[in-house]
């Protein structure tokens, strides 16, 4: 998704600006972005009263990708834009974490080169979809990269955008044409359709559905009978929610839930989301994060004000994670995200 113009509130936040490496965040004392939107007391139970939206790291182009390093306690987010990963850690801040991040070649590829999603796969490896370089990848700790995938029937993916890993080690990724320089009407592009695939543990790639215009954010339902993916097409922004068969592969969709009436008049639309432990939807749309039951009840949403990305658990694994425009976001939350 595009980003928003920086807001003046952004000029204002010197306190937790993109700093070198040499400087630390010794501070406690955040600043605090928008509001919680309450539409059912049920929510109490998910989020304190008194929770706030901390401004962790501000200063970016486009913010996306977050992920939980737990091995290190620390958060990576993506920077698309500046084809760059950034880490952020507790009393120490933001330090670069790798340029390029997710386009290597010469000429100019357009706005949006970086990585996207970032994922720690089950052996605790970072794992990135890339738009420039139109591949999902995998870096070692201790080395360089390995491409997972990067073609589909001989033809060159989109630009992976965002992936979720099942139990047994399946990649389920979405490959809209946000980083191709020319979107869906650029000439590189050799796919004629938008694809929600898995990559088997094995290393096979499987196209599991093409109906989605746009498909974005992905994860799973804590049981993994359940996948949920966001489309952020203006004219059908949804939340469609799959089950997955005993094979791997998708049944019939439906909708989970279509904002399509507020597209315009919030800032954002469908992108990243994640599940908690007791399968309730954190999702970012427009306006912000919006809270479902698995039922698709919609209990509220936490209102950042920005075109909002992304988001991870991480710490114990009830502090969500934001991404929001060129923000970099947290919340201390009553729930536990799924995996912890």
């Amino acid at each position: 998704m595009l980003k928003s113009l920086p807001s003046l509130f952004a000029v204002l936040l010197t306190l937790v600006h993109l700093s070198p490496p040499s400087r630390a965040q010794d501070t406690k004392n955040f600043p605090t972005l928008g509001r919680i939107h309450r539409l059912d007391p049920a929510l109490d139970r998910l989020l304190a009263p008194d929770a706030r939206l901390e401004v962790i790291a501000s200063g970016f182009e486009w913010t996306e990708g977050p992920v939980w390093v737990r091995d290190g306690g620390y958060l990576l987010f993506s920077d698309i834009p500046r084809n760059s990963i950034i880490k952020w850690k507790e009393g120490v801040g933001t330090t670069l974490f790798m340029k390029p991040s997710g386009y290597t070649g010469v000429a100019d590829y357009g706005y949006e080169p970086g990585s996207n999603g970032l994922m720690i796969d089950p052996q605790g490896r970072l794992v990135m979809c890339e738009h420039g370089d139109r591949r999902v990848s995998r870096m070692r700790w201790d080395g360089g990269k390995q491409t997972l995938v990067d073609s589909y029937m001989g033809k060159r993916l989109n630009s992976p955008n965002d992936g979720t890993f099942k139990s047994n080690g399946d990649l389920y990724f979405t490959d809209p044409p946000y980083g191709l320089p020319k979107n869906v009407n650029d000439p590189r592009k050799e796919l004629d359709f938008q694809g929600v695939y898995r990559l088997s543990a094995d290393g096979r790639l499987t196209l599991l559905t093409r109906e989605l215009a746009r498909p974005n954010g992905i994860a799973f339902s804590p049981d993994e009978k359940s996948l949920y993916v966001a489309q952020s097409d203006a004219q059908r922004a949804i939340w469609m929610v799959f089950p997955v068969l005993a094979d791997g592969t998708l049944g019939k969709g439906r909708v989970f839930y279509d904002v399509t009436p507020v597209m315009g008049k919030l800032p954002g639309a469908p992108d990243g989301l994640k599940t908690d432990r007791d399968g309730n939807l954190w999702a970012t749309g427009p306006g912000g994060v919006y809270i479902f039951t698995p039922q698709g009840k919609l209990l509220g949403r936490i209102e950042t004000g920005e075109r909002t990305s992304n988001v991870a658990w991480g710490d114990d694994g009830s502090t969500l994670y934001i991404t929001a425009d060129m923000y970099v976001c947290r919340i201390r939350t009553k729930a536990v995200g799924k995996g912890w």
